[in-house]
């Protein structure tokens, strides 16, 4: 929905996921893109495997300047936007395929960057996180994270090769020992903390929306994974707001009015997505198709607590399973009658086969 203020229909999602194609152009309309959502606080993620090796030939002629370069440019993009114009970094997310030309480049990125941080900081320069030091080395500002298929751990754990393939020709670049490249990443993870492991064979059997498209990336904290070119409204219930005193004096918990408040947020999440506006048009219509939203609860730990009962034991977690089977089912009731009531999200008549449902049950 084109406004003429960023305020008459605010962009009340804070979770996207964008497409990236191996196009020039395209690659600096994402720029602008993931611009406009750290301007108004929102985080995005992409998967950037479509984009060709530095080994890859050009179609005018010349070598391609490669992934890695174009990423340094994004990553130095996001540390100069500060998330909703105040003080947080911009929330970014880069997602690369085991079998991308340049995925040990990618898996050793912050671990080098990490070094001359190191070495600046072995100078005398200041060692904070917004420090000269940390300010001069790139790769700072995403979270990084590998997309691992059952193919490529099947070979690691035989002592297998596995093949890296160039984005144009599909052609083999590389060939490793894929135990070699696991190592790889368990020893970059130890020293950084980078990259994350997203298991793309396992997301895609649970996918509920095979027949649109595959999963291939995720938001930036990982806990939105849906198609490409869309947007997650998420909220959350304090749990504590639902202590009550019970009339011996000892603490319980308002089911119902739990049981309502689940109703009543997802039901203004529905209304959200309607009434809110979007980065690109692709992104709103899709949106407005699926729907996307996620509802969750905070301050589990603070409820335990109050009610005597120790996070790590059996009660705890007893508690844990009953607050999140009671939302789940009331958001999907509520999203249910939504969609029987207003005839809408056309993705989900597309994707209606029951099989997407059956492969995630079988695989649990």
């Amino acid at each position: 929905l084109e406004t003429t203020t960023a305020y008459e229909r605010p962009q009340c999602s804070a979770c996207f996921i964008q497409s990236v194609n191996d196009d020039l152009m395209g690659i600096f309309d994402l720029l602008k893109n993931e611009a406009r959502l750290f301007k108004y606080g929102s985080g995005t993620g992409s998967n950037f495997s479509a984009l060709r090796g530095r080994q890859e030939k050009l179609s005018g002629g010349g070598t391609s300047s490669g992934l890695m370069s174009f990423l340094e440019v994004f990553d130095r993009a996001a540390g100069s936007t500060k998330s909703g114009g105040t003080t947080r970094r911009a929330a970014k997310m880069v997602c690369l395929d085991m079998d991308h030309p340049e995925i040990a480049d990618f898996v050793t990125w912050k671990v080098r960057e990490e070094k001359k941080a190191l070495a600046l900081i072995g100078a005398g320069y200041p060692s904070d996180f917004n420090g000269e030091a940390y300010h001069t080395v790139s790769g700072q500002n995403s979270n990084n994270s590998i997309r691992v298929t059952d193919e490529f751990m099947r070979a690691a754990l035989s002592g297998g090769s596995w093949q890296t393939r160039a984005r144009t020709t599909g052609e083999v670049v590389d060939t490793y020992n894929a135990k070699d490249l696991w190592t790889l990443v368990a020893e970059a993870a130890w020293a950084c903390a980078d990259p994350g492991v997203q298991y793309d064979s396992t997301i895609n059997r649970w996918h509920t929306c095979p027949n649109t498209d595959r999963i291939n990336a995720s938001n930036p904290c990982s806990e939105y994974m849906f198609l490409d070119d869309s947007a997650c409204n998420l909220s959350s219930v304090n749990l504590t707001k639902f202590l009550v005193h019970n009339a011996d004096g000892s603490l319980g918990f308002d089911v119902d009015g739990y049981r309502h408040a689940c109703r009543v947020l997802f039901m203004a999440q529905e209304i959200l997505v309607d009434l809110s506006s979007y980065p690109t048009p692709r992104i709103a219509q899709n949106s407005h198709d699926y729907r996307p939203l996620g509802l969750g609860y905070a301050n589990l730990g603070a409820l335990l607590m109050a009610l005597g009962l120790a996070y790590d034991s059996e009660e705890g977690r007893a508690w844990a399973a009953a607050l999140t089977s009671l939302m789940t089912g009331h958001a999907y009731a509520t999203s249910a009658r939504t969609a029987t009531r207003l005839r809408r999200e056309p993705g989900w008549r597309h994707d209606r086969p029951a099989a997407a449902w059956h492969r995630c049950r079988d695989s649990i």
